[in-house]
Formats: structure tokens, sequence, C-alpha cells
């Protein structure tokens, strides 16, 4: 016990004398966690609560364009600005010149369109149902079209929203004018405006929200994705650190002078292992807190820890020992610092890219959600958003963290052949 807590010690000493390292360890990650949850909070943002920039130039001879306006004003979901443009290519030139993101152009014969299209189908209706006499001839009508613009840097689903919301203020215009050319067909002057009203409002309203095991836990947001996985991003880049370490004892010699004195290097390494992930802990803890006590004062939002804190230290402990081994295997590897420091940070940046740190995995392809697998950070990520964004249970956990565990064994196992092939231990 005596020997382990100097070696404990002695290696918190030589971390500590890491400036850098630790620099890196714990400015990173804090770093990272506000610069990204930041730049995501205004995506939610931007498309939950801040109202969309639209250019509308209203070339429409009739009254249902001004109606198009007035529903997307009501709406609260856009800026409008309108403009005296009379050609789609000026509009477009209007929007690039003001760094607007959309513009719409209503042409003259939007209004015309819209009547004749209602007029027709509404014949051929009541001609089906035997109120008419005489079947109407078939109209040339065209599609009404209205030109939608948007700004190149905006994502093209961003862009497809925005359309969907212009076209379901379409379909309102169009049900409501086809009401009243029903009630024209049949002899009756004027539709009745609480019938109109009724059939207008008789739509299926959807609510939306996240499936979680707790009423507590907050919907997803920015904080309650990003602190786990850039937290998970900086622990594993400890392989700078830890690795760097490992080279170093082996080349200077160390490993061979430990060989000779009245301990166990096995031991020597276990105390590695425990200091770093200490530090893993307290990267965590720096974080969280940050989360729960700074976010909210710059109007981010706060992270709520989920209903079990246990299994929150165990998923710490289990991802902390699989970033520590992925380092220690790296360090026994590698044949130089240069090595060390290459392999560990371009591999790291890959776990991150394969494991959701930067996308999420559902988005990928499928083969590329297979080859996912393959990355601890990801199955680290899926083990913090059960706990975080879920509320989950042991049975939901258990599985996840047991990937992580072959993970570490893999990792331990080929440290400990490398350093007894090279009879080192």
């Amino acid at each position: 016990m005596n020997k382990l807590i100097a070696s404990l010690k002695k290696e918190a000493l030589l971390l500590w004398s890491d400036k850098v390292g630790l620099l890196m360890m714990f400015l990173m990650p804090v770093l990272l966690v506000f610069i990204i949850t930041i730049i995501q909070d205004s995506a939610y943002k931007m498309v939950n609560e801040n109202k969309v920039s639209i250019i509308i130039a209203n070339q429409d001879e009739g009254e249902h364009g001004k109606k198009l306006i007035k529903l997307l004003s009501n709406s609260g979901l856009f800026d409008l600005e309108q403009v005296d443009i009379k050609t789609t290519e000026n509009l477009k030139q209007e929007l690039l010149d003001n760094n607007k993101l959309t513009a719409l152009f209503i042409p003259r014969s939007f209004s015309k369109q819209f009547d004749e299209k209602a007029a027709n189908i509404s014949q051929s209706m009541t001609f089906e149902l035997g109120l008419r006499d005489e079947k109407p001839t078939p109209l040339n009508v065209q599609i009404v079209n209205l030109d939608f613009y948007h700004d190149p840097i905006l994502q093209e689903n961003y862009s497809y929203s925005i359309t969907n919301v212009i076209a379901s203020f379409l379909n309102l215009i169009e049900n409501e004018l086809m009401i009243a050319s029903i009630y024209n067909e049949v002899g009756i002057e004027g539709s009745p405006e609480g019938l109109k009203k009724q059939m207008l409002a008789n739509r299926t309203v959807i609510n939306s929200m996240a499936a979680t095991n707790s009423a507590k836990m907050a919907q997803p947001n920015s904080t309650q994705h990003n602190v786990p996985a850039w937290t998970i991003f900086a622990m594993f880049f400890m392989v700078v650190s830890l690795g760097s370490n490992i080279v170093k004892e082996r080349i200077n010699g160390s490993f061979l002078r430990l060989k000779t004195m009245p301990t166990n290097y096995m031991l020597i390494l276990s105390s590695k292992m425990l200091i770093y992930m200490g530090v893993a802990f307290l990267q965590f803890a720096l974080i969280f807190a940050i989360g729960i006590f700074i976010f909210p004062l710059i109007n981010l939002p706060q992270l709520i820890l989920p209903s079990s804190i246990l299994a929150v230290i165990i998923t710490i402990f289990v991802s902390s020992l699989a970033a520590v081994s992925y380092a220690l295997m790296i360090g026994a590897l590698a044949k130089t610092q240069e090595q060390s420091n290459g392999i560990g940070a371009i591999s790291i940046i890959i776990f991150a890219a394969l494991g959701g740190i930067w996308v999420p995995t559902f988005v990928m392809p499928h083969y590329m959600q297979v080859i996912s697998n393959f990355s601890p950070m990801h199955w680290s990520l899926e083990s913090f958003y059960i706990l975080f964004l879920k509320d989950g249970s042991w049975l939901e956990l258990l599985p996840v963290l047991s990937y992580l565990f072959i993970f570490i064994l893999i990792c331990q196992l080929v440290t400990f052949l490398k350093l007894k092939l090279e009879k080192l231990i």
C-alpha cells in the first residue's frame, strides 16, 4: 500500500510538471464546450425562436397575394420586407446584395390562376355529385407557381422547412377559395362564415416531444448534447500526454531501471492509470459545473443531471478507463514520442468523427453507422445520451457499457503483450 501511495505521488508530480499537457486537458474542453454550445444554441434558436428574414416582391393583381403576405406576417416566423421589384432576377440580386436569407416572388397572375383553378375543380365536383347538368370543359389551368430564393449558405433542410410553411398557407387560401366556389356553384351566395371557419380550423394538431423516462429531464438542447460529448473528446485526448509519457520512459531506459528496483512495474502502470482517471473525473466535474452554474448566466440552457448519480459516476469511470487504456496501448506500440503524439491525436479525431461527437451517427450512411461501432467514443457517448437525454435505466445502460469493457480488455491485453514481448515487465 505504501508503495502504491508513493508511486501515485511520483506520477502526480510528473503530471503537474507538464503544465502544457494539463492546460490542454482542462482549457481545451472548456473552450470547446463554450464555443460549440453557443454556436449550436444559436442554431436551435434560429429554427425555433428567431424570425427568418424574407424579402417579398408582390406583383399580384388580385387579393390572394396580399392574403398570403398577411398570413406570413401573422405567423410570427418571418421578418418581412416588401419591395417593389418587377423581375425575379432583380429580386435574386436584392437578396444577395443585402445579405438576406430568403426571398419570395409573387407573380402578376397569382390570384387569377388561383381563381381559375378553384372554379374548374368546384365545377367538376358539383357535376360528379349531380348538382350540375352540364359537364364542365377542362380548362388548361397552369399550376400556380411562386419563386422562392434562399442564400446559398442556408442549409437545404432548413430551406425545405420554410417552403413547407409557405405551402401550408397556400393550402389555407386554396381551401377557403374552394369552399366559396362550391357554394357559388350550387347557387348559394356567400358561404356561411361559421362553416368556413370550422372547416379551415378542422386540422390535426401534432404535439412534438422527446420520449424520456422522466418528466424532469430537459428537452434535447445544445447543452445536453455538447457537455457530455466534448468532455468525452477531451478525456480521450489525454492520449497525447499519457502516451507520450509511456514512450519517454521506454526510450530513456526508465523501464529497465525499474526492474532493478524492489517494485513491480505493473504497480507503476496502475498508478499512472489512477492518476489520469482522476484527471478525467476532474474534467467531468469542471465541465458539468460550468453547464449547471455558468451556462444559465450567459443565457444558455442549464445542464440537467439524470436521476441516478451513481449511474453517471460508473459511466464516467468506465469511459475514463477506456480512454486511459487506449493511451497506454498507443504508448506501448509507438516507437517515438512523435509517433505517439501523431497517431494518438489523429486517431482520436477519427474516433470522434465516427463516434457522433461532431455529426450525429443517425444522419450517416448505413455503412458509416456500422463503422461507428468500432469507435469507443460512440459507445461512451451513447451511454451518456441514455442518461442525459432519456434518463434511461440500468438495463439500457449495461449493454452499451459492455462494449466499452471489451475495448478496455483489448487495449490492456495489447499493452501487456507488447511490454512483455520487449521484456519490460
